[in-house]
């Protein structure tokens, strides 16, 4: 009686993560969809600690080491939570999906502590989920520290010599250690060789990749801890588990290859690559001219003012100075003014996906004003001003123009096409992916310096004067 219980609950639990990810679809539901989300969890979590009763009776539950572990994981993590500045979400997402697949390696280390076979056995599914566990896991935490560390700025891209060899020698030996072991033969030291050759691949798979890449990367690595908790949920037999590992991975791999193509990039490439780490492809300019061209407060205020259409395009750099909500207060005042104006969404803008839409949504901006790159790019020729905040890479017509830039092919917000810009930047540095944007130099370009909250507040009230 008390499985059928289980069994229920964790069908109601299941259907709460399906309908939660069903709500993170759009922003006005995303919240109450990560709540019922979070309380299908809960309620998997309390079922199984008093409903869940183990084969061996022998084997008593230790109640007070689970409470300590939920304890501690709830402090943690709440402050954690409460404490991350939106510029650091990317490296929480990095963090927490870290512990996930860490999770899932020590399930399979567990397991397979209280697991036996013999040479001759026959094939041996539990051990295979538990060494794919074990392998993607691994994997999924040493690349998310990574993954993290670089976010962080604590780690720079390194490229060891031969890494690509290097990585495809590491893959062979993981893929023949796992095939040894399921024909029987090897102790424990080849299962723990496999973990320990598996956090040192997660380590090399991430180093070389560059900056503009990270948000593939942290969707990618996303999806292989989805997988692995899959499998600690089919060796537990807990459906709920299992489910929500399914959808985890299966959402971070659709992310990841929907990124790819808005990067015009295959997975392979991304992978291989080197964008981000290569500094060719420098600023051209049209036809040669270098020339930077610069905009006072007052001009700014006045050419927004008479516009008719403004786009905004938002950034990291927008996220770094916490200007969403002046930004916001901006927009609100060009619109009293008779002003049309929306935002201009790339898709792998900032530092992880969706990260522009999360920003703009804190500062209470309408959904129905952020529109993706493929809606606003054919309204650019219209446009009166295009106002860039903090974007960078996601602006450079070299994506266009610069078949020697790394960024060549990439679909880009063709800001270039409207008939002003205005680009809100503290200095001349380039982008994430450490290349020069010629864009700066077009005569049709106006660069106002300055940190963006400040030049947005000056911004704000000199428009309350025209």
């Amino acid at each position: 009686m008390s499985l059928n219980i289980l069994e229920i609950t964790y069908l109601i639990a299941s259907l709460t993560f399906v309908i939660g990810l069903k709500m993170l679809s759009h922003p006005e539901s995303a919240r109450k969809g990560n709540l019922i989300a979070a309380l299908g969890m809960l309620i998997a979590v309390i079922a199984t600690i008093t409903i869940y009763q183990p084969f061996d009776s022998s084997k008593a539950i230790n109640y007070g080491l689970i409470a300590l572990g939920l304890v501690v994981g709830t402090v943690i993590g709440t402050t954690m939570a409460k404490k991350v500045k939106m510029t650091a979400m990317p490296q929480m997402v990095s963090f927490f999906n870290g512990m996930g697949g860490a999770c899932a390696a020590l399930i399979a280390v567990i397991e397979y502590q209280n697991h036996t076979i013999g040479v001759g056995s026959g094939f041996d599914g539990e051990l295979l989920v538990m060494l794919l566990g074990l392998i993607i896991g691994s994997v999924s935490f040493s690349g998310s520290m990574i993954a993290y560390g670089k976010l962080e700025g604590k780690i720079k891209d390194r490229v060891l010599p031969m890494n690509q060899l290097i990585n495809m020698l590491m893959l062979a030996i993981m893929l023949g250690l796992t095939v040894y072991k399921m024909l029987g033969y090897g102790d424990s030291m080849v299962f723990y060789g496999l973990l320990v050759i598996a956090l040192i691949y997660g380590i090399l798979f991430v180093m070389p990749i560059g900056g503009a890449d990270m948000p593939v990367v942290i969707s990618l690595l996303n999806s292989f801890t989805g997988v692995a908790a899959a499998f600690g949920g089919f060796l537990y037999g807990n459906k709920a588990m299992l489910t929500g590992g399914i959808l985890v991975g299966s959402a971070g791999t659709i992310l990841t290859i929907l990124m790819c193509n808005a990067m015009n990039r295959s997975l392979t490439n991304v992978l291989l690559g080197a964008f981000g780490g290569n500094k060719a492809g420098g600023a051209k300019g049209e036809a040669g001219d270098q020339t930077v061209r610069e905009i006072s407060i007052s001009d700014t205020a006045v050419l927004l003012s008479y516009s008719q259409n403004v786009v905004i395009v938002p950034g990291y750099g927008l996220a770094v100075a916490q200007a969403q909500h002046i930004c916001h207060e901006l927009e609100k005042l060009l619109e009293e003014k008779g002003v049309n104006v929306n935002y201009a969404i790339h898709p792998v803008a900032g530092r992880m996906p969706g990260h522009m839409n999360v920003l703009l949504a804190e500062a209470d901006v309408p959904y129905e004003r952020l529109q993706e790159m493929e809606e606003i790019n054919p309204k650019m020729g219209n446009t009166d001003v295009v106002v860039v905040i903090g974007a960078n890479d996601v602006v450079n017509p070299a994506a266009k123009n610069d078949p020697t830039s790394p960024i060549y092919g990439m679909p880009i917000l063709e800001v270039d096409q409207a008939k002003n810009v205005i680009i809100l930047k503290r200095g001349m540095s380039a982008g994430y992916a450490g290349i020069e944007n010629e864009l700066f130099f077009y005569p049709k370009t106006r660069m106002l310096f300055g940190d963006a909250n400040d030049s947005l507040q000056k911004l704000t009230s000199e428009v309350k004067e025209v």
